[in-house]
């Protein structure tokens, strides 16, 4: 049972690391229409019109139709890229000084409290059990 649940746990974490949601499912309808018109005008295969729209041609068929912006998975705001800038100024110079040690006068006096309000034996917990 437990090896179903990480199963489906890393089943669901696979999907959602797709980035798809449910806006970009319900214009999977919108994707057929427009790829039954490429097959038709144009006789591209399914293949042709992924890379026409998604892939490497994207670029020089973006402007041909109204119909791209109805398209699913074209907006990428969810997906954020971070640079790593592992290799910055390799001349960084750092001026260190010397400072004379300062003695700090020893100003801590400990002294162990005593009180006179002890309890008295009454309040003591047993001696013997």
């Amino acid at each position: 049972m437990s090896k179903l649940i990480a199963f489906t746990y890393s089943f669901l974490i696979l999907i959602q690391s797709f980035n798809i949601g449910l806006e970009d499912l319900s214009k999977l309808n919108a994707l057929l229409d427009h790829a039954e018109y490429h097959k038709v005008m144009y006789g591209d295969n399914f293949y042709q019109f992924l890379a026409e729209h998604y892939g490497d041609a994207k670029d020089n068929h973006e402007n041909e139709h109204e119909e791209h912006k109805g398209l699913p998975f074209k907006d990428a705001q969810h997906i954020c890229s971070h640079f790593s800038t592992p290799f910055i100024n390799p001349n960084i110079v750092f001026n260190f000084t010397y400072q004379e040690f300062i003695e700090i006068p020893f100003n801590f006096h400990y002294e162990d409290s005593f009180t006179n309000f002890e309890k008295s034996s009454v309040f003591q917990p047993p001696k013997q059990a």
